[in-house]
């Protein structure tokens, strides 16, 4: 299973995807501060990382990039309440592999975590 951080500026949508992914056997920390987010992954080997796009200090999409500076293989998931085109391919040349649109989809990111882990269930 992954180890997983998630980061949303809304406490209750972060709870909920950890909820989701540990029902899934996963190891999830949840964060509404970026730079908690960014100290964790500093220390801890993060496979996937969830970010909301819109936070409160940076985008998603910023620290999406810090994140990648300390886990260069970390796989990522955006989440966003606003898909535009453009943020979908700022977050996809940065490295993330998918997006999930809010409100969150139980099914959805359950399929796109195992996706983009390669778990392939």
């Amino acid at each position: 299973m992954a180890n997983i951080l998630v980061l949303d500026d809304i406490s209750d949508a972060g709870m909920l995807v950890k909820r989701i992914l540990e029902r899934k056997g996963h190891k999830v920390w949840n964060f509404t501060e970026e730079e908690d987010a960014l100290k964790h992954a500093a220390s801890t080997a993060i496979d996937l990382a969830i970010l909301d796009i819109k936070l409160k200090k940076m985008t998603g999409v910023e620290a999406l990039e810090e994140l990648k500076k300390v886990n260069p293989d970390m796989k990522a998931i955006m989440l966003t309440g606003y898909p535009t085109l453009e943020t979908a391919r700022e977050s996809l040349r940065l490295g993330a592999q998918e997006y999930c649109v809010k409100p969150i989809n139980k099914e959805e990111l359950e399929a796109k975590v195992a996706e983009v882990l390669g778990d392939g269930e």
